[in-house]
Formats: structure tokens, C-alpha cells, sequence
């Protein structure tokens, strides 16, 4: 028996339809006290997942909405117990009235991801799926939501699985040969598993190399916009969002620390960084804000360097340059074309070098395909792609003790000793699936969702 926990699933902000949910071995019970079907009858007696049309009551016994309701009885539900929803009006005062009413009745506020955890505890969702359901519903762009909606049905699970019934079949033979030797069990000789090993690592391997591209699908590509002060960052920042999202002026250093935005840029998520001018500087607010952005190269996964392009370029461009152009993913824009150019490409030692004007709009075109070039991967987004961190850390400590076992067996290592390593990547993947999953893993994953969810 588990407790019956109630919260609103679609947040608190006016809409349409909004949400009630609640879940536990009372839900129909609770849910009768407080919503009066129109056909007079009992809602624990309605069909299974069929909306029924009622009156939803406040504490006081008020009729507050005229919704629908709908029971799932379990374990053929989201959480795997017997669930109610209340399909109401979307304002937030009905919402927290219905809610309010059912505490009344004997329900318990569901906490942080509560719903979710409960699918997982109950075998509905394996652990991959279950923190792919919070990927997806932050998912913000089409291919993150495929992807997302892909380990939800299961995907990364599949690609596991097969890794880790192998390995354990190779453990539990070597176990039977040692605890029954008495028995007829074929002979364990683990020369004849190296090639199994070896496939299982390559497995691994493939799946962490997905991960760069699943963090830049999931979060962006940071994108440092540098240059020294009043070449155009701030502008080229704004021309990309479509808004004037950061102030520009002709005075140098208008831009004191770095400002962050999330746009799309030949189908790719930049999170661009506009950055304080690179420059010596004696203002002590402007100093700091110069340090921040020389932290912000070196952190980017992009770095696109900004000169005048009327203008030749200074040694502060060149100081500057130094410190980009080594750069993994380094492009530089000449921008200021529509008042003459004077700087040439050929003078730049960049790879990518793209002439623009964020005033006029040319060459935007060809930054977008510059960007598309570096970053727009070719990879399926069918939920193979790994974009968790948690789980790519576990993924790769599987791998490294794959490696490790492997090395043992090729150096002569007793089979014990090798199996040692080979429990330790199966322990590691378990930390994916939830095979071996720790309770205090299991809480702090689920903190990451919102109460309804």
C-alpha cells in the first residue's frame, strides 16, 4: 500500500486546460469526495481511462469547475498504481482550489518528480526513460524532442541490454564452475570470452561517441563573440537574436561583462557569449569584465573573433587573434563591409573566414553555413544519441573497467582478477538502467524534475 499523492501537472500559469493529478491505492476514493459525475455514477465504477463529465468541488462543497475526469487503474497506468486526472479550465484558482480540496480529502502533496519516480520504482520506466521524460518536456528544439522522445520509448535501454546479459553470462559461468565443481558445467577458459569483451567495449565506445553531439543537441554550442572594444560583437549578438538584446554605442566599452543568448543559426543552438572588448584597460569594473571574457574562450566550444573590417587591424587585433586562432572551431568575421574593407581574409589565420555587416545583413548567410559545417552532425536523432552527463559518466567508467579487463586477460591475469573489472563495468551501466541503482542516486536524479511530473 502507498500513499496517494496529488499535485497540478501543467503548471501555474493561465491556460486552456489544466491538469490535477493524483495517484495511490486511494485515488479513486479521494477523487469521489470531491468530483460528482453527471451520470450518477461512482467514479470507481467508470471505465477504465474513458473521460466522465462532472462537477469538481472545492472544500466547502462549492461546484468550482465543470471538467472531466479520468481513472487508470493499475498497474496499466503512468505510474503502474490506480491514477485519477481532473481535466479542468486552465485557471490557476480552480486549480489550486481542486488541489487544496483533495488534500482535504486525504491526499499528500507529491514532491519533485514524485509521478516519474513512482513509474520507475514500480518497473514502468527503466532509468534511462525516465530521466529522458524530463529531457523532453525541456526539449526546445524538434530534433531534441525526437531524440528525447526516443529514450522514453526505450532506446539507450536496448543498447545497454545486450552488453550487460552478455558480461553477466561470462560471470555467472565462471561462478558455476567455481561454486559446483562437481557438476557437469563446461570447462571456463577465458581466452574464448576475449572476443565478446572486445565487441562489448566497441558497443561502449559508440555510444559515447554520440555524446558531444547529444550535449551540443541538448544545450548548445557556447559560442564566444571576441574582438576588441567597438568592432561590432554587441551588434552581431543583436542581428542573431532579432532583437536588440545588448546595448550598443560608439563609446568603447559598453560591454563590461559577458551576456549570454540562445538563438538558432543554420539549425544550430548558439549559446552566444558576447564579451567585454579585449583590452588593457584601467576602469576596475571593465578590467573584470575583460578577464570573464578571456575565461569565455577558453571555455567555448566556438570562438568567432570580430574585427572592423574598415579599419586596420591593431595590435590589440593581433593580441587577440593570438589568442583564437589556435583554437579548436575558431572562425573569424570581418565585419563593417558596407563602409569600405580594408582588412582581406588572406590576412586573417583562421580556417573560417566570413566578410559581413550586421548592418545591412550580408554575409549572415554564410555564417550560417559555416556554423552548419562545424556543428550539424548527420546522426539520427532517434534517442541513440547520449546527451545526459550523469549517464555518460557511468557509460565511461563502464568502459574504462572494460578496458581494464581486458588488459588483464592479454597480460595473463587469473580469471577472478579480470572478473573484478568486468563487475565494476556492469555495476557502472547498472547506474544507467537502474539495475544496481543506489537510493541516493535514485533522489537526486528525480531532483531535477517539477512537482506534477
Amino acid at each position: 500500500m502507498s500513499h496517494t499523492i496529488a499535485a497540478v501537472s501543467t503548471g501555474n500559469t493561465v491556460s486552456a486546460i489544466g491538469i490535477i493529478r493524483l495517484t495511490g491505492d486511494d485515488s479513486a476514493a479521494i477523487a469521489e469526495k470531491v468530483f460528482m459525475p453527471n451520470n450518477g455514477t461512482p467514479l470507481s465504477q467508470a471505465p477504465n481511462r474513458k473521460l466522465v463529465l462532472g462537477q469538481l468541488q472545492d472544500k466547502n462543497g462549492r461546484t468550482i469547475d465543470h471538467c472531466c475526469a479520468i481513472f487508470s487503474r493499475g498497474p496499466h497506468s503512468y505510474t503502474g498504481e490506480d491514477t485519477v486526472e481532473f481535466h479542468c479550465h486552465g485557471s490557476p484558482a480552480v486549480l489550486s482550489a481542486g488541489l487544496e480540496a483533495l488534500y482535504m480529502a486525504g491526499a499528500m502533496p507529491a514532491q519533485r518528480g514524485e509521478f516519474t519516480k513512482r513509474a520507475f520504482l514500480n518497473g514502468k520506466l527503466d532509468l534511462t526513460e525516465a530521466e529522458a521524460v524530463i529531457d523532453l518536456i525541456e526539449a526546445d528544439s524538434a530534433e531534441a524532442a525526437a531524440n528525447a522522445a526516443g529514450q522514453v520509448g526505450g532506446v539507450l535501454q536496448k543498447k545497454l541490454a545486450p552488453i550487460y546479459d552478455d558480461l553477466t553470462n561470462l560471470c555467472s559461468h565462471f561462478h558455476a564452475v567455481l561454486d559446483y565443481p562437481d557438476e557437469d558445467i563446461e570447462d571456463f577458459g577465458l581466452e574464448r570470452y576475449e572476443s565478446s569483451l572486445k565487441a562489448n567495449q566497441k558497443a561502449l565506445q559508440n555510444i559515447l561517441s554520440t555524446y558531444e553531439h547529444g550535449r551540443i543537441l541538448k544545450s548548445g554550442v557556447a559560442a564566444a563573440i571576441v574582438g576588441k572594444a567597438n568592432v561590432g560583437k554587441s551588434s552581431l549578438l543583436n542581428a542573431l537574436a532579432g532583437y536588440d538584446r545588448v546595448i550598443v554605442t560608439d563609446i568603447p566599452g559598453t560591454t563590461r561583462d559577458t551576456v549570454e543568448e540562445v538563438v538558432k543559426v543554420g539549425g544550430v543552438k548558439l549559446r552566444l557569449i558576447d564579451t567585454a572588448g579585449i583590452r588593457d584597460t584601467e576602469d576596475v569594473v571593465e578590467a573584470i569584465g575583460v578577464e570573464r571574457s578571456r575565461k569565455a574562450v577558453e571555455n567555448a566550444d566556438m570562438v568567432v573573433f570580430v574585427c572592423d573590417g574598415s579599419q586596420p587591424l591593431s595590435e590589440e587585433d593581433e593580441a587577440i587573434i593570438d589568442l583564437c586562432c589556435d583554437r579548436e572551431n575558431a572562425v573569424a568575421l570581418i565585419n563593417k563591409t558596407d563602409l569600405g574593407q580594408v582588412v582581406d581574409p588572406s590576412d586573417l589565420p583562421f580556417m573560417y573566414v566570413v566578410e559581413i555587416s550586421t548592418k545591412s545583413g550580408s554575409g549572415m548567410d554564410q555564417f550560417a553555413d559555416v556554423v552548419e559545417t562545424l556543428f550539424d552532425h548527420d546522426l539520427p536523432c532517434d534517442g541513440s544519441i547520449l546527451t545526459n552527463t550523469r549517464q555518460y559518466d557511468a557509460i565511461r567508467r563502464a568502459n574504462d573497467a572494460m578496458e581494464r579487463s581486458l588488459k588483464g586477460l592479454r597480460r595473463g591475469l587469473t580469471p577472478d582478477m579480470v572478473l573484478i573489472d568486468v563487475e565494476q563495468a556492469m555495476e557502472a551501466m547498472g547506474e544507467v538502467t537502474g539495475a544496481t541503482v543506489r537510493e541516493d542516486i535514485t533522489a537526486r536524479i528525480f531532483e531535477r524534475f517539477c512537482v506534477g511530473k
